[in-house]
């Protein structure tokens, strides 16, 4: 047929009222089950197609959620992408994706081209530290959740959603393994002093060196942006210190790349005259020949989790409800860059506590 079929096309076959088939369509109550059958089996030959513009203006939804990432170059975004869609895509929802660069004028950008289209909600993983762009979300009271990074605003802390990784406990476990390696001297790379993750991850290493009676000497922290490119200068810029750190501490994987990159052009063995850990574990760090020590986190359910949770704010209109927090663990994944199979541990592990 060239006709386009709607709903009236289908009662006027099954001799009922369009709102009889609408409910058949929608998979409503309060309609008897032959009818249903009879319905759907005419829809299914009159090859029926949903007009969702229409169907979003009867239910002021469009069933799109935003996504608000900071940098689709970073390896760490595609996978965490993977669980936010698949997940969307089951609840019945398509996914808009935005790239920030980290800047906060093009985020306003994107959620201003967001809500223009409609889209129901926005997941955030390009927060800042003191995002006034997700504050005036939260004020608002506009649907949105916040994965891997946050604020600490206390309205965005009363009111929106948040899921990540226990940051400060995986970068406790990075810093502590080498410290069970023998390494005194150890070298870390931050994020941005605007992310949260990377001074949550920075501040688990320094706990680390306090629980072992070690000294934080300032010259051995430094600070990138997440980018393999940071990582390489910083890689580089360590090697020209008059006493080297034996180990260093990445902040995320990528940047741990580009360290692995400056120490292989300086003639530098890994593992042996300096070890490497990272954060993340992203695919291309466990590359045969790379072998990154890195703290993993669950990326797919990360993003699985963070739209179930906005999902439900949505469709149980409970958008008011107190916020909630879902901390996943993170896990120690050894390999070859830490110089484990060289050294074995040294001295017993020590638990961290997050009142210390």
């Amino acid at each position: 047929m060239n006709k386009k079929v709607n709903i009236k096309d289908i009662a006027k076959i099954a001799n009922v009222s369009h709102t009889t088939v609408s409910r058949a369509l929608n998979d409503k109550s309060r309609i008897r089950k032959e009818t249903k059958e009879k319905i759907l089996s005419i829809a299914r030959e009159l090859g029926y197609r949903p007009n969702f513009i229409a169907k979003s203006l009867v239910l002021r939804r469009t069933k799109t959620l935003g996504l608000v990432i900071t940098n689709i170059a970073n390896p760490f975004y595609t996978e965490l992408a993977q669980g936010i869609e698949k997940t969307a895509t089951r609840f019945g929802y398509n996914i808009i994706l935005c790239s920030t660069q980290s800047d906060i004028s093009t985020e306003k950008q994107h959620i201003e081209m967001l809500r223009s289209k409609g889209v129901d909600g926005i997941i955030f993983s390009s927060a800042h530290m003191e995002d006034p762009n997700i504050v005036a979300l939260a004020e608002e009271e506009f649907p949105i959740a916040l994965v891997n990074r946050r604020t600490y605003h206390p309205v965005v802390k009363e009111k929106v959603d948040y899921v990540g990784v226990d940051n400060i406990l995986g970068g406790f476990l990075a810093v502590e393994h080498l410290i069970r390696l023998g390494h005194k001297r150890i070298g870390m790379i931050g994020g941005s002093a605007e992310s949260s993750v990377g001074i949550e991850r920075i501040e688990g290493g320094k706990k680390a060196l306090q629980t072992y009676g070690l000294e934080q000497k300032s010259e051995y922290l430094l600070e990138g942006n997440f980018l393999k490119r940071s990582g390489y200068e910083k890689g580089k810029q360590f090697l020209k210190m008059v006493e080297i750190p034996t180990a260093i501490f990445v902040a995320n994987d990528y940047m741990a790349l580009g360290v692995y990159q400056a120490l292989l052009e300086e003639g530098v063995r890994i593992p042996e005259d300096i070890a490497l850990i990272g954060f993340n574990d992203i695919e291309f760090s466990s590359i045969q020949g790379i072998e990154l020590t890195t703290i993993g986190q669950k990326k797919f359910e990360m993003g699985a989790v963070v739209v179930e949770m906005l999902v439900e704010r949505i469709e149980k209109g409970n958008g008011r409800g107190p916020a909630k927090e879902v901390l996943l663990m993170p896990e120690l994944i050894i390999r070859r860059t830490c110089g484990f199979s060289l050294k074995g541990y040294q001295i017993e592990s020590k638990t961290m506590s997050h009142e210390d």
